[in-house]
């Protein structure tokens, strides 16, 4: 590649996946991979480019930086994040079972509905930072906001999945004490 890439611009690597420049040095291009973090990457290492942004011969801050990656990352903020199942549920099953002895039980493994879970908590997220970012009046966020507040207290259920307690859901009364 002889063009150098800005700060900003969207990669694909073929080894560690999708992931966004954040720094471009002679050393090489500092990328934020979603599944392997911060890896140094030579300049002229092949990499599919998503989206390129240009790059900036002026210095940039740390702040420009952070605020850069963090545009990119809501835009395309679709991405799952990788979060663990608690050990006591792996390899598990959830077995729902009728009311009626007419009906056989249902059985799904426990990692399969975790994943369903996890991705309506990320899907959520999303649909929060489009509505922050969206054109709507204040008012209309606040209301839309608290409904996906009442939403998370819903999911709460759920949290004895959640091997780490940064990634459970957090409903109205957690958000007030916040």
């Amino acid at each position: 590649m002889s063009k150098i890439l800005g700060i900003g611009s969207r990669i694909r690597h073929a080894e560690y996946g999708d992931g966004v420049i954040i720094n471009v040095k002679s050393s090489g291009y500092n990328i934020t991979f979603m599944q392997f973090g911060m890896k140094i990457i030579k300049l002229d290492f092949p990499l599919e480019v998503i989206e390129e942004v240009e790059q900036d011969n002026d210095l940039v801050s740390l702040l420009d930086v952070e605020m850069t990656l963090s545009k990119v990352l809501q835009k395309w903020a679709d991405i799952t994040e990788n979060v663990p199942l608690g050990d006591k549920w792996k390899g598990g099953k959830l077995i729902l079972k009728p009311g009626r002895q007419d009906l056989s039980n249902k059985e799904m493994p426990i990692d399969a509905f975790f994943h369903k879970i996890v991705m309506v908590r990320d899907r959520l997220r999303v649909m929060e930072q489009r509505i922050n970012s969206s054109n709507l009046e204040d008012e209309e966020k606040v209301n839309l906001q608290q409904y996906i507040t009442k939403i998370y207290g819903t999911l709460t259920s759920f949290n004895v999945l959640f091997k780490h307690q940064e990634h459970i859901f957090v409903g109205e009364k957690a958000m007030a004490e916040a």
